[in-house]
């Protein structure tokens, strides 16, 4: 999602919060969820909806997920277990590794804002992508920290050589998505290698790989986890329940460390209970049945393929993806096209970012919601053709 600039705020003259707020809170953008489905009908008076801007699983959570959930009730009056220790095993134990190089977060965000918190300082450089997931800006600029932005090239790939050049100068973070968002280009091993290669020793490497299930299965999708067991530094590897899994509504994401130090000093900024009961238990039932994630991201790939096609066959420039969702070049202002999806019911996601601002990323949904988007996104075009 993109960071877009607040409306200045307008206080009563007798109000001190503008003063007494840090001045890296006062110049923040602001993160831009988007519109939710209600306020849609509302606003534009139409009853069928296609949300197309969040990247959701149009397949949703596994049946197990359900059961988990209905079992949970009479459990729901005491707290969680504040070290999600069931949940943190099974990951591990799939895994391979220890549970106690396994973090998890209400959503994978969460576990980022821990990560600038535990480990960013007024001054300290961290280097992301632009365009970008929004928060991987928002949270290090929270912190006081600079953040350097490395542009995709124009063919909206990683430009390596970019990245490489960026990480010459001192750098405290690296945040590297794989595949990127809004873009859904991904870095090969080569490629993926370069870029950690070329950061100084005392960086941390923070890979975001929110949309891995889908990009493990594309052509030269590299094994992250495998590469980075070769650094002599420390790194973690963010992860998510809300795409491949199903559960974006119960927030619950996981980070696979380096050492249990990277670890450690996550739990000493994190609060107590970060992942309520119901996220766990609904995270461990998904996690159980690999068989309706595996199906769900198998029908999405080739749900987007077939998106592609039809977009490429509008006459318009789709980036490559290994993600669960497009990103498109409408040749114009995206504004008044994504005004005209929502009266006919389609939320996509208009780009803010400046230079972007001919792009919109929509989400890879049900057949139905895919086609609902075509034909509007057709007839919005030849609107404002």
């Amino acid at each position: 999602m993109t960071a877009t600039t607040p409306e200045p705020i307008s206080t009563p003259a007798e109000s001190t919060a503008s003063h007494l707020a840090r001045s890296e809170v006062a110049d923040l953008p602001m993160y831009n969820a988007g519109l939710s489905s209600d306020a849609v009908r509302q606003r534009y008076g139409v009853t069928r909806i296609s949300r197309l801007a969040s990247n959701e699983n149009p397949a949703g959570a596994s049946p197990a997920v359900a059961r988990a959930l209905v079992d949970l009730v009479s459990g729901i009056g005491v707290y969680p277990d504040a070290a999600s220790t069931e949940l943190r095993e099974a990951i591990g134990s799939r895994l391979g590794l220890a549970a106690d190089r396994i973090v998890v977060g209400n959503g994978s965000e969460n576990l980022l804002e821990l990560l600038c918190q535990a480990f960013l300082s007024p001054g300290d450089r961290a280097v992301t992508l632009i365009p970008s997931f929004g928060l991987h800006e928002i949270y290090p600029r929270m912190m006081g920290a600079t953040v350097t932005m490395v542009p995709v090239t124009e063919a909206l790939e990683f430009d390596v050589d970019a990245w490489c050049a960026a990480l010459t100068a001192p750098t405290k973070m690296v945040l590297l998505s794989n595949p990127s968002n809004p873009v859904g280009c991904m870095v090969d091993e080569a490629q993926f290698r370069r870029i950690i290669d070329a950061a100084p020793d005392d960086t941390l490497l923070v890979i975001d790989e929110a949309y891995f299930e889908y990009a493990s299965l594309a052509e030269g999708f590299p094994d992250a986890l495998k590469i980075l067991h070769e650094q002599h530094r420390p790194w973690i590897v963010l992860r998510t329940f809300s795409k491949a899994w199903g559960l974006a509504g119960l927030r619950v994401g996981y980070g696979i460390a380096s050492d249990n130090v990277v670890v450690s000093l996550l739990d000493r900024v994190r609060t107590p209970f970060n992942v309520n009961i119901a996220a766990q238990r609904a995270a461990l039932a998904a996690w159980s049945d690999v068989e309706h994630m595996n199906y769900s991201v198998t029908d999405t790939v080739r749900q987007r393929e077939v998106m592609a096609k039809q977009l490429k066959a509008m006459g318009l420039t789709v980036a490559p993806s290994a993600a669960n969702f497009l990103f498109i070049d409408l040749g114009r202002p995206n504004g008044p096209v994504a005004e005209a999806l929502l009266s006919h019911g389609v939320i996509i996601k208009p780009w803010k970012e400046a230079g972007y601002e001919r792009f919109i990323r929509v989400s890879i949904g049900s057949a139905s919601d895919n086609a609902h988007f075509i034909k509007a996104l057709t007839e919005a075009l030849g609107a404002a053709a």
